[in-house]
């Protein structure tokens, strides 16, 4: 066994007799860090209120066609990707605090160069910005939170992170029903703001800094993290599923894809599938220490399976349709009058979606973040996390950028259709290979994976 294993083969904090720390303040500081997040999800949900407003701009004002669109959604994700890799370097040499404090300064910078923008190339500069600095945050937020929590709140905290990132998305989808783009990118600038200003007060977590020989100030942090210090002790010394899903096309282009299924306000359709993505992460959150991790991944996986499924039906039923402009007005009262069937087929478009939305919410959207930020050991957990924040971003992007020429090429129920089967292949996934992880300290489960 190695120094690095040996180092890990107890936990590094426990509380003797398996009693549970009392301080609040650990709730504090996993707000304080998931203040990224929530900006990494504004920076995610900006894309689909921008894009119809950039279309429909004029002269001197910088216009998005077709390709540039495409672009200016997708660019977000490559830029992630890079920041996952910077991420991975920051997390082990700068440690899990300055990096998140680092992180701020792509984003406010990022939103700033979109505000100015005068051409499309400032645009493109702008998303590219803040997509590293959704990298950086996408990777941290959920280590520096693993870290700081202990296991009977660690599934609570953890889920925290894929809540803030789906209340961005709907802050973005809401404020971009008042405010045009510009100003739109001026509130982007508050959340990432707020959380330098917060995270200066927090601590670096204790695991980081015991990993460094900083006991004295793992201590400290520990006291102020769970109000006490003693009677602990210290040691002797799944990604790509999620977004081959389909959600980041969804979320990038909500209101593109509803205003293809006829909708006549296809941005109050965007907000209310936010607010139920809002709220079933919500619900994840609070029974996710009681669930397990694995028995919500199978039932978001088989929920998106049907959910993906009917939404390709619905295109399927109205491509050939002589009637497919099925307007419906989403605050417009039930009417006793027979509906019309192409009506009837777009409530099934947007029940679908939302459906989907709900599913997303349970399992896939927080639970790979979570895990990602419990099964990696200290030793490497900065190059592991990274590649995974590599390789999510890589396929969302492929899937953000490529969405409107699949939905051309396969026609869009044949993209739903194959979201599904990807869908599936999750659901397998989880039954056969995914350890569950609910209740256990980190060290346990590294020991698991490592046999011992």
């Amino acid at each position: 066994m190695t120094p690095e294993n040996s180092e890990e083969s107890h936990p590094l904090l426990r509380p003797p007799g398996g009693s549970s720390p009392c301080g609040r303040l650990v709730f504090l500081a996993a707000f304080a860090a998931a203040l990224g997040p929530l900006s990494f999800g504004f920076a995610l949900g900006y894309s689909s209120p921008a894009i119809p407003s950039l279309r429909r701009a004029a002269p001197p004002a910088p216009r998005l066609d077709d390709s540039t669109a495409s672009w200016f959604g997708a660019i977000v994700t490559l830029g992630a990707a890079a920041g996952g890799v910077l991420g991975g370097w920051l997390v082990d040499c700068a440690g899990r605090k300055l990096s998140l404090l680092l992180c701020t300064v792509p984003f406010v910078a990022g939103f700033a160069v979109i505000t100015a923008a005068q051409d499309v190339w400032m645009l493109l500069g702008g998303r590219l910005l803040t997509g590293l600095a959704c990298g950086v945050a996408s990777l941290v937020a959920p280590i520096y939170i693993s870290e700081i929590s202990y296991p009977a709140v660690r599934g609570l905290l953890g889920s925290c992170v894929q809540l803030m990132v789906v209340i961005g998305i709907l802050l973005a989808y809401l404020a971009g029903r008042v405010l045009e783009w510009r100003w739109l990118a001026v509130l982007g600038c508050v959340p990432p703001s707020f959380m330098l200003l917060l995270m200066c007060c927090m601590p670096e977590t204790p695991r980081f800094l015991l990993t460094q020989h900083k006991r004295q100030e793992a201590m400290a942090a520990l006291q102020f993290l769970w109000g006490s210090e003693q009677g602990w002790e210290e040691p002797c010394v799944e990604s790509e599923h999620q977004q081959l899903s389909g959600i980041n096309a969804i979320m990038f282009y909500a209101e593109t894809i509803f205003e293809e299924a006829k909708f006549k306000d296809s941005s109050l359709a965007s907000v209310i599938m936010g607010t139920i993505q809002v709220l079933f992460t919500a619900v994840a959150a609070l029974i996710m220490d009681k669930a397990g991790r694995r028995l919500l991944l199978a039932l978001s996986g088989v929920v998106m399976v049907f959910s993906t499924s009917a939404f390709g039906t619905y295109f399927k039923l109205t491509q050939d349709g002589s009637n497919n402009s099925s307007h419906v007005d989403l605050l417009a009262p039930v009417s006793t009058e027979p509906v019309d069937t192409s009506v009837g087929l777009a409530w099934l478009a947007v029940g679908s979606m939302c459906l989907f939305i709900a599913g997303f919410a349970v399992g896939w959207g927080p639970i790979p973040w979570l895990l990602m930020s419990e099964i990696f050991p200290l030793h490497v957990k900065g190059v592991a996390t990274g590649v995974c924040v590599l390789t999510n971003w890589l396929m969302a992007f492929l899937v953000t950028k490529e969405f409107n020429n699949l939905m051309e090429v396969l026609r869009p129920y044949g993209v739903f259709w194959l979201a599904s089967a990807f869908c599936i292949f999750s659901v397998l996934f989880t039954l056969f290979w995914v350890p569950e992880t609910k209740g256990k300290t980190l060290e346990q489960i590294t020991a698991h994976f490592e046999g011992r």
